[in-house]
Parts: C-alpha cells; sequence; structure tokens
C-alpha cells in the first residue's frame, strides 16, 4: 500500500492536540485521542510525535506564539517616547479580553512545565523572548522583573476570576520600572504605610530616615527626637519638655536633644525649663 503524501499532517496532529486539551485538559491529552480528533491514523501520531512529551512541546510552542504576536505587533512597547507601563497593561487588557479559552490554553500548557521537565526549555525560550523586547527599554533584570509581574497578574485574573484593572496593573508596573520614583497610590484610595509607623493618607510621599527625620512636602524639614516634640517652621515658639519656651529663627528647623539643650541652627541660646 502506497502512503499518501501529507505535507500538513503534522501541524493537523498539533493542532488537534491543543483542542484536545482546551477540551479534557492536559489529562485526557493521549496518541489515540489526537489521532481521532485530527481524522488521521494512530500510526501518525507516534509517527511524528514519538511520546507525548514531544506532542506537548511542539503544542505549547505553537500556543506560546499567540503572546508573541501580541508583542511583536506593539511597535509602542519599543518607542522611547510612550509609557512602558501603560503600554504593558494595555497589552495585557488586550490579551486578557481576547480568546480567554486560548489564554488559559496557553497557561495550562505553561503550567504543566512544574511536572513535565521536557517542557521546561520551551517555556524559558518564551520568558526569554519577551524579556529581551521588553529590555529595549529597561535593563534586562527590570525586563525579567516585568514579566515575572505581568505573569502574576494574569494568574490572579485567570485563577481568581477577579476583573482585571488596567489602571491598578499600570501602577505596579510603574513601581518595577521606576522605584525610586516614588510610592503610587494603592487601588481604592488606601493610605501607604511608611517606615517608622507612619502612615501617609492617599499615597503621598514622605520619607522617613533613619534618625527619625521626616520630610513633608510643602513644609520643610522637620527633626524629630526619640519622643519629644515637633518643631513648627514658621517661628513660632516650641515648648521644650520641661515646658520654657524655645527662640527659633523664622522658618529654621531645631534639633530637639533626648535630655539636653536646644541647638538652633542660627546659634541663639535657649531658655532653659522652667523650675
Amino acid at each position: 500500500m502506497v502512503r499518501r503524501y501529507d505535507p500538513e499532517r503534522r501541524q493537523r496532529i498539533i493542532d488537534a492536540a491543543i483542542r484536545v486539551v482546551g477540551a479534557k485538559g492536559i489529562a485526557g491529552l493521549s496518541h489515540r485521542s489526537v489521532a481521532a480528533e485530527a481524522e488521521v491514523p494512530l500510526g501518525s501520531t507516534t509517527y511524528h510525535f514519538k511520546t507525548l512529551d514531544d506532542l506537548l512541546v511542539a503544542a505549547l510552542r505553537q500556543a506560546n506564539e499567540g503572546f508573541a504576536r501580541l508583542v511583536a505587533g506593539r511597535t509602542s512597547l519599543t518607542d522611547p517616547g510612550t509609557d512602558l507601563a501603560a503600554e504593558l497593561a494595555a497589552l495585557l487588557g488586550e490579551w486578557l479580553a481576547g480568546d480567554r479559552t486560548g489564554v488559559e490554553l496557553e497557561y495550562e500548557l505553561y503550567l504543566a512545565a512544574l511536572r513535565r521537565p521536557a517542557l521546561r526549555p520551551v517555556a524559558a525560550e518564551w520568558a526569554e523572548a519577551v524579556s529581551e523586547r521588553l529590555a529595549d527599554r529597561t535593563d534586562p533584570a527590570t525586563a525579567r522583573a516585568l514579566l515575572a509581574v505581568m505573569d502574576g497578574i494574569c494568574l490572579q485574573v485567570l485563577l481568581t476570576g477577579v476583573e482585571y484593572e488596567e489602571g491598578w496593573a499600570r501602577e505596579v508596573l510603574d513601581r518595577v520600572i521606576r522605584p525610586g520614583g516614588g510610592p503610587a497610590p494603592l487601588p481604592g484610595g488606601g493610605s501607604t504605610s511608611l517606615p517608622g509607623g507612619t502612615s501617609v493618607p492617599g499615597g503621598g510621599p514622605a520619607s522617613l530616615s533613619a534618625g527619625g527625620c521626616m520630610s513633608v512636602p510643602g513644609g520643610g524639614p522637620a527633626s524629630l527626637s526619640a519622643g519629644g516634640p515637633t518643631p513648627l517652621p514658621g517661628g513660632g515658639p516650641t515648648p521644650l519638655l520641661g515646658g520654657g519656651p524655645t527662640s527659633l529663627p523664622a522658618g529654621g528647623p531645631t534639633s530637639l536633644l533626648a535630655d539636653g539643650p536646644t541647638s538652633l541652627p542660627a546659634g541663639g541660646p535657649a531658655a532653659p525649663p522652667a523650675t
């Protein structure tokens, strides 16, 4: 019997494997189930793919092409004049709003690498390709971090059913890109907790130094002693621990020591505590 020439058969088998995984999960994948779905003889599946891992590798590599095409098509990702965090957040929104079954299938095959080591090189290839694309706008370490955050956001949406929030995703991604750019607002307008127990409503900036010095926007630096009162800008008198007034230069900060006299930047003596 002469074998019929069928150059597309291998591709039909891969397509069938993806459909089987989409309908039944990886547990439902077998050479027999794929042969039936592709309408080819069972021997054809084992001829092109000796093991199920070989078939899964081909299916994962093809599934990964969906996100890769989306990334390649967004040319603004490489434009230095665009907001990278906003572009990535919009990219995720476009992907998750598209063919959700295809997204879920891609992640199912991707996560199968946990149990099937043969799939790990393909998963690594995908991560490396996307990271290289993002590294054009940042550095390799930040690019990998961005991809990890994007993966986490997508998994949360897929596994918990929560609605994707593009604005929140943009803020989170921006923190990775610009960690020194100040705290970003939290979803829902919550407060940002700072080291030292200081809470700034709405995520407003306030920096605390190791010595207890807080920088307040618009108000100049204020030096805080251990348990002492906070000096007031504008030159008003500030009571010392013992109750005596302190003379301040106009607008100058006052350093209060834990148990000693007050030191003024302009050099004026401080009135002693009342006895």
